[in-house]
């Protein structure tokens, strides 16, 4: 009873951090639940999860609330942040990349720099993309051979993606895929966009060693699209140690290789 008492005077703001705060440890959550556990009406509850969810803290649900899933600006928006980062982790990436090789590059800001930088230092390589962008990089190397997916163009990721693409990565074997992601968590890699995960998976499986290039910015982050488990991941290419310890947990539980991005890159 005092418990109770105590909850009753929660403030707004401490009831809504609460309210994230279980969301960090639960996957879903009910109105009448937390209602009964803070001790106040379920159209409090309510207000204060309207409250959250324009404010991108969460999702809500039939009854209840999820973490949020995140949204990611258009391409062309993200080229312009984090920018130092692609560059930096593009050059650690680039130190796995065998002149000769065959390659999978998947479509995101991140890859188009690896992109970059491949045209810049390597020869000889035969590279698949869904990327437009990542193709015409690619094409200042002449000695680089670029093949573009078919399939369905998607302006904001000025990519390829549906069957088309899917079916035409059935067909291709390559040393390596390096691909990008909307977030990292414990189970694994996502992206914003459920088709291009798609592509994404596809890519995957047809590649010997499957990289994958992201920015700290995407660490404890959900998206939509679950497309690989840590188990199907050999490399992690990053600005900063991944800090959460969760993410740990599954980056050691797949027994995923972490490159650590700097002027000078180490590996753990």
């Amino acid at each position: 009873l005092k418990m109770d008492l105590k909850r009753n005077k929660l403030t707004k703001p401490d009831r809504q951090k609460l309210i994230t705060d279980k969301l960090k440890e639960q996957p879903a959550l009910r109105v009448s639940e937390l209602s009964q556990d803070i001790g106040v009406s379920t159209e409090t509850i309510r207000r204060d999860l309207d409250v959250l969810e324009a404010q991108g803290l969460i999702s809500r649900t039939y009854g209840g609330a999820a973490p949020a899933l995140n949204k990611e600006p258009s391409f062309k928006q993200r080229e312009l942040i984090n920018a130092k980062q692609y560059e930096i982790i593009a050059k650690a990436c680039c130190h796995y990349v065998q002149n000769g090789e065959v390659l999978i590059l998947g479509s995101s800001v991140t890859t188009l720099q690896v992109a970059i930088r491949l045209a810049a230092e390597k020869k000889d390589l035969c590279v698949f993309t869904d990327s437009y962008a990542i193709a015409s990089a690619l094409s200042s190397n002449n000695t680089i051979k670029v093949h573009l997916a078919p399939g369905s163009f998607n302006d904001d990721e000025s990519c390829v993606y549906g069957p088309e693409t899917i079916n035409y990565f059935a067909n291709i074997y390559a040393n390596k895929a390096i691909l990008g992601a909307t977030g990292l968590n414990q189970n694994g890699v996502s992206n914003v966009d459920l088709e291009i995960g798609e592509t994404y998976k596809a890519m995957a499986r047809c590649a010997s060693e499957t990289i994958i290039v992201a920015d700290s910015s995407k660490i404890s982050r959900n998206a939509i699209s679950l497309y690989l488990p840590w188990t199907n991941v050999d490399r992690l290419i990053i600005d900063k140690p991944p800090f959460d310890e969760s993410l740990v947990v599954g980056l050691k539980h797949g027994n995923v290789e972490v490159t650590i991005a700097s002027e000078s890159s180490w590996s753990f």
